[in-house]
């Protein structure tokens, strides 16, 4: 039998299926990292979460957490180690994303930190809800497909899954209408502006990000559905 996220971790869950898009942000640098940011919240991208592969992330995001708007959800991602849940936290991660059960999603889970808990498997998805993850990452979703994941609700109907890993304009709809609760993108969506600090490159971003709010819009998947059971 899986465990039930608490109370804060439940609230996060709501705000992240009301997004329904997760922006996964990795760069070669603090700076350019933080113009990413910058770049997906005017585009209208309200959750997002900075790659600790970043150099200075947790720099990025403490700067990030004391520029963006309220509203903004900010997390750190690839958390391995408990140390490193720790110093996301300080930072200002409001979540902590991770690929497996690490001793940081450990970490996390132990501090009532909001946790999204990477796992491919049944037996995987299982265990990271039992640690208390809000929700899993199912990751790489892409390995399998959209298809993956309405099997995976069909013995787990109230696990709440993010597609990560594979992810396009094209088919994050589809990840939606299998059942997911929100879609998690990276290259797809960033780019060359996490290592190209060029006006075109933040345009771009800009355009594509466009792209994948209309293609995650309400109407276009089953998340509106999907967040009812997650209340």
């Amino acid at each position: 039998m899986t465990s039930r996220p608490g109370t804060g971790q439940l609230v996060y869950l709501e705000d992240i299926a009301q997004r329904r898009l997760l922006a996964i942000i990795r760069a070669d640098g603090p700076d350019r990292a933080l113009r990413c940011i910058r770049t997906l919240v005017h585009a209208g991208v309200t959750a997002l979460e900075v790659s600790l592969t970043t150099p200075g992330a947790l720099d990025a995001l403490a700067r990030a957490r004391s520029q963006c708007p309220p509203g903004v959800l900010l997390g750190a991602g690839t958390v391995l180690t408990a140390d490193q849940a720790d110093a996301a936290s300080a930072a200002g991660a409001g979540f902590v994303v991770t690929p497996g059960i690490t001793p940081g999603a450990r970490r996390a889970a132990a501090n009532g930190t909001p946790l999204l808990c990477g796992a491919l498997s049944p037996t995987e998805v299982i265990a990271a809800l039992d640690l208390g993850a809000m929700a899993v990452k199912v990751f790489p979703a892409g390995l399998h497909g959209p298809g993956y994941l309405r099997e995976l609700r069909a013995p787990l109907p109230e696990a709440p899954l993010v597609a990560v890993g594979g992810v396009d304009a094209r088919t994050a709809p589809e990840y939606l209408a299998a059942g997911a609760v929100a879609v998690g993108v990276g290259s797809p969506l960033i780019g060359v502006a996490g290592t190209t600090d060029t006006p075109q490159a933040y345009d771009d971003l800009a355009g594509r990000a466009a792209q994948f709010l209309e293609a995650v819009a309400p109407g276009r998947g089953a998340g509106r559905d999907r967040r009812q059971e997650t209340r």
